[in-house]
């Protein structure tokens, strides 16, 4: 527990939605807590299957075709970095929300306080995880998980990638997200980007997962990512208000689930 739970907090246990929506609810989370409401941590599934793309990732690295084909959904972060494949099964996705004002000013400071939670959920979980020691070079700038890997937000275990975080800061407040990998999908992670250029065997080589070091079941992985979290800010259990989903909605049908924003970067909802 830390100073943060002097605040008040909620945990929304997992829920499996689309990738706008869970995009747009970060929004609704980050105006809740900007305006005296609670702060949010939560887990959650990516359903159907759905590629983020980093905020600034060019759409022509994407197979649309296989995409489409594969039923997977396709969105834009509004965080940097490369294109995350999120299975539905295989992906393990969380975020932390509160006001700028409660949480380190400095980027990296503010990376580890937040990341605390996450490396006790693998240690809860039984996989040796830590932030990387050192960076490692890109093998496919367009995917996250194959990218450059740094210090800073990546986390490994057994020397390949595990975890992958980010922050932006939206409506005076700070979102953390990040992806935790359960099972690799090889196969559609690569599938998901317009190259021939990685094998299977280098994708392996680079990622692991937490069935692979562990063992554990997906819910058990769950329970403790959320176990940690909770523990984290002391937070009590929480859900989406009525007003909140109904506001998500449309964020998500305004923005997360456009062309303007996933394949040309125009925010429909900025004000000019």
């Amino acid at each position: 527990m830390t100073a943060l739970a002097d605040r008040e907090w909620r945990l929304i246990p997992e829920g499996a939605r689309p990738g706008p929506m869970q995009m747009a609810l970060e929004e609704v989370a980050a105006e809740t807590a900007a305006n005296g409401g609670p702060r949010t941590v939560r887990v959650y599934q990516w359903e159907p299957s759905t590629l983020s793309l980093g905020y600034r990732q060019d759409p022509a690295t994407v197979d649309w075709t296989y995409c489409e084909r594969e039923g997977v959904t396709v969105t834009r972060r509004p965080t940097g970095g490369g294109g995350i494949y999120h299975d539905a099964d295989g992906d393990i996705s969380y975020s932390i929300v509160a006001p700028q004002s409660e949480l380190p000013g400095d980027l990296m400071a503010c990376y580890e306080l937040l990341c605390t939670p996450v490396l006790d959920a693998f240690e809860r979980m039984g996989v040796d995880a830590a932030f990387a020691e050192e960076e490692l070079p890109a093998i496919h700038e367009p995917a996250c998980y194959l990218r450059g890997i740094h210090p800073a937000h990546d986390v490994l275990a057994g020397g390949e990638k595990i975890s992958g975080n980010a922050q932006y800061r939206q409506r005076e407040a700070v979102i953390q997200h990040g992806s935790l990998s359960y099972a690799l999908a090889v196969e559609q992670h690569l599938g998901v980007f317009d190259t021939d250029e990685v094998s299977a065997g280098t994708f392996r080589e680079r990622v692991t997962s937490i069935r692979e070091q562990s063992g554990i079941d997906r819910e058990a992985a769950v329970d403790a990512l959320e176990g940690a979290l909770a523990e984290f800010v002391d937070a009590e259990d929480g859900a989406w208000t009525d007003e909140e989903l109904k506001r998500a909605r449309e964020i998500a049908d305004r923005k997360y689930g456009t062309d303007a924003w996933t394949r040309d970067r125009e925010d429909p909802l900025s004000v000019s």
